[in-house]
């Protein structure tokens, strides 16, 4: 069952607060392209209004593991990351990037789909 659903990539950004709107422009324009090119299936962004609140979520889904791992390192060998990740160095926005992955619970499979 488990190799027949889904997972999410639920990534956590906790960037700078003087940072966050440079953050997020750099983000949008450099990083959002490369992303939608190799990993394609963007579930959303937000960010965080209570608790740390200079913190972005963004989720990515995926079949598989491997799948994520293959579209993560054919993203990360592309120029354009590297320019983006350069560019995110450069900015020293970033304070910590946590990633968790999540699968649908089985009750998933026994719900109505919307």
């Amino acid at each position: 069952m488990e190799g027949d659903l889904m997972i999410i990539d639920l990534r956590r950004y906790e960037v700078r607060h003087a940072r966050i709107n440079e953050f997020l422009d750099l983000w949008e324009a450099m990083a959002l392209p490369v992303q939608l090119r190799f990993l394609q299936r963007f579930r959303g962004m937000y960010v965080v209004d209570a608790g740390v609140v200079n913190t972005v979520v963004h989720m990515w889904e995926y079949d598989s593991l491997a799948e994520r791992e293959r579209r993560r390192a054919e993203m990360e060998a592309s120029e354009p990351w590297k320019a983006y990740r350069s560019r995110l160095s450069e900015l020293d926005a970033l304070i910590r990037l946590e990633s968790t992955i999540l699968r649908p619970a089985a009750l998933m499979d026994r719900l109505p789909k919307a």
